[in-house]
């Protein structure tokens, strides 16, 4: 039998704790919650291989919750339960994803049966998952952040599931929403994109949802809005924690009904769109505070994907910045190709509050300064380097202690490797988990204002 979680929602204690008991002496992890807005906050933290729900629950039906979660999870598997013998209603939720539809009240043995048969068959689809491209991107990295961000948009691409993505200004939410459209169905459609809070409420709406002939001084025609645009393909909306609460309206209707009127219309438009939103505010905390209306919160969240800072994933800063600095020099016909081991010691060791976007201006920069093949740290701004001792291009020997010669050779491998953590560590002879550990210990010591690094006898 394939192990799982499993998440258990009946309204009905009784029959929660009965089905919930049952589950846990077969070797299942269960997770139990009173109703279907319980559950999908659970979701947020918990993932399961299956979900057994109660068909008729108060606010939210199980059918609809099996909708909201197979929207999130193209690959959830979930099983009904109801206490009517309903064939139309058994009906409408096999056809909306569901596994099985099961009677109350329910036979133990047929319970564990289907639930290991929903497993099986996830496991299934899991395996042959694995064998499909990733997504295409132009997101960098090899950390164990980014992966998983990579990890999590191969897997939610090809489904029409809302995603919110957060993070940091500078951190690649565009580029996230690119991978998002091309590894879909929707890739020949139009990605189009908004930035919400480059304009104002008036405007934004008009841009959105287009505006009727007459409908405002100045709207001298018909006008088709971006989500009409977008017809077909994805609309990417930045800055989503801008939007006015006029907008936020009809925006949380488009996505509850799928249908909008032009301003100043009256005609119900219907459209073919999946929505990708993006924000660096905590929109949480917007919603605490009344800014962001918690429906419409819910209905973007429904992946959510959140971008780790820069800072939070050194070890890539090596591969992105010897990315940047072939695309510049090549983009202004410099010869700079490399980085001298001072400047990536700087660059690793900065805490980049701009991210990396920041680090892409700094290495165009540089490049446009540098006169010869190398990327000098004089070449760098001030703020980078001020805090950095001058060193040179490299460690006597001998004086140099081990430390300091341990730190070039890390580096200098790094950036004659093209950053890659992998194949430095291999020319090293040493494990990538230990490049890692060094290049965050050299970062940790200059955001702290430590001395050089001592390293410990940890890695």
């Amino acid at each position: 039998m394939y192990s799982g979680r499993i998440l258990l929602v009946d309204d009905e204690a009784s029959a929660r704790n009965a089905m919930g008991k049952a589950l846990e002496q077969a070797g299942y992890q269960v997770t139990a919650a009173c109703d279907a807005f319980e559950a999908l906050k659970l979701l947020e933290t918990f993932e399961p291989d299956l979900t057994l729900a109660d068909l008729m629950m108060p606010g939210m039906s199980g059918l609809d919750l099996l909708k909201a979660i197979r929207a999130r999870d193209p690959d959830a598997q979930l099983v009904l339960v109801s206490g009517y013998r309903d064939v139309e209603t058994a009906v409408e939720a096999m056809h909306s994803g569901a596994f099985h539809f099961l009677c109350k009240p329910v036979d133990i043995d047929t319970l564990l049966a289907i639930v290991e048969k929903a497993l099986n068959a996830r496991e299934l689809r899991r395996q042959a998952a694995s064998h499909f491209p990733p997504a295409p991107t132009r997101l960098l990295g090899e950390s164990r952040e980014i992966k998983a961000v990579l990890e999590t948009v191969n897997r939610v691409a090809s489904s029409k599931a809302t995603v919110l993505i957060t993070g940091e200004s500078g951190t690649g939410k565009e580029l996230v929403a690119e991978a998002l459209h091309q590894g879909s169905p929707r890739a020949r459609g139009p990605l189009i994109r908004v930035n919400c809070a480059a304009l104002a409420d008036g405007v934004l709406e008009s841009e959105l949802f287009g505006h009727e002939r007459g409908a405002f001084t100045g709207a001298s025609q018909q006008r088709k809005g971006r989500l009409e645009q977008a017809n077909g393909g994805t609309l990417f909306l930045d800055e989503v924690g801008e939007l006015s609460h006029a907008v936020q309206v009809k925006l949380l209707r488009f996505l509850q009904e799928r249908t909008f009127e032009r301003v100043g219309g009256n005609e119900p438009i219907k459209v073919d769109v999946r929505i990708v939103a993006a924000t660096n505010r905590d929109l949480r905390e917007q919603v605490a505070k009344g800014a962001f209306r918690e429906d419409l919160f819910y209905r973007l969240n429904v992946i959510g994907l959140h971008l780790p800072s820069l800072r939070e994933r050194p070890t890539d800063i090596p591969l992105l910045a010897t990315s940047f600095l072939e695309k510049y020099a090549l983009a202004n016909d410099r010869p700079a190709r490399k980085l001298d081991d001072a400047a990536l010691a700087a660059l690793v060791s900065y805490a980049w509050p701009g991210n990396v976007r920041e680090l892409q201006n700094v290495i165009e920069r540089a490049v446009v300064l540098a006169n010869g093949p190398v990327v000098e740290q004089c070449h760098l701004p001030e703020s980078i380097v001020g805090a950095l001792s001058p060193v040179s291009s490299g460690p006597r020997v001998p004086g140099a202690s081990l430390q300091e010669l341990e730190r070039h050779a890390i580096l200098s491998t790094l950036q004659a490797n093209g950053g890659s953590t992998v194949k430095a560590a291999r020319v090293l002879g040493i494990s990538v988990r230990k490049i890692q550990y060094r290049v965050q210990q050299y970062a940790k010591a200059r955001r702290s204002g430590l001395p050089p690094i001592k390293p410990s006898s940890a890695a």
